[in-house]
């Protein structure tokens, strides 16, 4: 959100934001937009997540695999449960303060753009009669394809089946199961939350779910070099990497410690926002793999320095990933597996060794897995020497390279830029939200 705001900025638009009090990454002040901050603790705050991702890691290195899959949905089920109802309450908040919504009702905006993984945006564009952009991958029931465009279960894979579009027989019962149970859980989740608010303020034959289909636009935050083939809709606009720009100069000890590594490159491993820390015998068993390979590494990392860390190895809290990745001594990517560091991995066309926990890491790893540039990791059996033997694989092997440098130059050959098009598609909505757009 923070890319596509500062561009709409850049181009003179005003943006208001609206966080709750205890929001972690929208600050309250920014020279990009007007923050309008609402007298609410969500909850989904950094130690929410923190403490979840412990728990999921928790799960999986002591449970078998099918027992780690259920009871990480039920994990899932219940911390979203009480994230969506705090939501709802916020979504009230605002309905309920006849001088906020006096405030947002005389501003006269163009149009909202929201994350429909997030329900607040959408009660709020059908509350003021707004038109309605989603920043996509992700509804309040799972992957957001299928809440709009037609999804045969034959071969679209639902994410976070890890299946392909080819599958077996046996594997199309899968996705059948998976999907069943899977919107059964959504719906568990979310519905009894934003049904109720549904009805209280739009009346009883509003359905809930029928608001997020009604949105003018959808802007996916994936490509077709990532994506399986699957039938989508007219007004569904993809901008796969469009956080994705060439790499800038690194900072000078960081350009020192990569051009240190002669011929044999760097490593870059990041494990994003939500997991700064690792169990500390993880993080041992995984920093004495890293201690026998020639190669440089850059580990961002926030825990405590392992006993076997290497002198090959540079920890750093902080990095620029997207500049990093750039760079041409850089051989291989570990990552968890999300999407933003996805689409840099394949706009730099660097290879990966995934290391997914949570949400869908694991089905967008699968989804390289399958186009040959990555490796999967499973945290539950990872030690120093499948670590060390993955990584090895992945960067001695050609093919993996290759193909992914294949991706890139597909990716990157557009005739416009995806940040763009996912601008004129904005501005399309607010020019013709008079003619009747927002009603096709």
């Amino acid at each position: 959100m923070k890319v596509l705001v500062e561009e709409l900025h850049s181009r003179g638009h005003i943006v208001t934001v609206i966080r709750a009090a205890d929001s972690w990454y929208i600050s309250e002040t920014a020279p990009h937009y007007e923050a309008i901050t609402v007298d609410v603790e969500v909850g989904g705050n950094e130690d929410f997540y923190h403490l979840f991702v412990s728990e999921v890691i928790k799960i999986k290195r002591t449970n078998g695999s099918a027992w780690a899959r259920f009871a990480l949905d039920m994990e899932l089920k219940n911390k979203f449960y009480e994230l969506h109802k705090q939501i709802c309450k916020m979504i009230a908040h605002i309905f309920e303060s006849k001088e906020l919504m006096k405030v947002l009702q005389e501003a006269k905006y163009d149009a909202v753009l929201t994350d429909p993984a997030n329900g607040g945006g959408v009660f709020l564009a059908h509350s003021l009669g707004l038109p309605m952009v989603f920043n996509a991958r992700w509804t309040v029931h799972g992957e957001a394809h299928f809440a709009i465009a037609p999804s045969p279960l034959s071969y679209v894979p639902l994410p976070p089946s890890e299946l392909t579009d080819k599958m077996t027989f046996f594997e199309r019962v899968k996705n059948i199961i998976f999907y069943h149970f899977r919107m059964h859980l959504y719906k568990q989740v979310v519905a009894p939350h934003y049904s109720s608010l549904s009805k209280r303020y739009f009346g009883p034959d509003v359905d809930y779910f029928s608001l997020f289909q009604a949105a003018d636009l959808w802007l996916m935050r994936v490509d077709f070099v990532f994506e399986f083939p699957r039938p989508t809709m007219p007004n569904v606009f993809y901008m796969g990497g469009f956080q994705c720009k060439p790499a800038k100069p690194l900072p000078q000890h960081l350009e020192e410690f990569v051009q240190s590594s002669g011929e044999h490159g760097v490593i870059i491993m990041s494990l994003g926002t939500l997991i700064g820390e690792l169990p500390h015998d993880l993080a041992d068993e995984i920093a004495a793999g890293f201690a026998n390979l020639p190669q440089k590494v850059i580990w961002r990392y926030k825990g405590a320095k392992p006993p076997s860390l290497g002198n090959n190895t540079l920890i750093i809290d902080w990095m620029p990933q997207n500049d990093v990745l750039g760079h041409p001594k850089i051989k291989l990517f570990v990552s968890h597996g999300g999407t933003n560091g996805i689409y840099e991995a394949i706009y730099h066309g660097v290879p990966i060794v995934g290391i997914p926990f949570v949400f869908d890491q694991a089905d967008n790893l699968s989804r390289l897995r399958a186009k040959g540039v990555a490796r999967i990791l499973d945290v539950s059996d990872l030690n120093q020497n499948v670590f060390q033997k993955t990584l090895q694989e992945v960067l001695y092997e050609p093919s993996y390279r290759m193909n992914m440098q294949t991706l890139s130059r597909l990716h990157r050959d557009q005739q416009v830029r995806p940040l763009d098009r996912a601008i004129f598609w904005i501005e399309f909505v607010m020019r013709h939200k008079e003619s009747g757009f927002d009603e096709d």
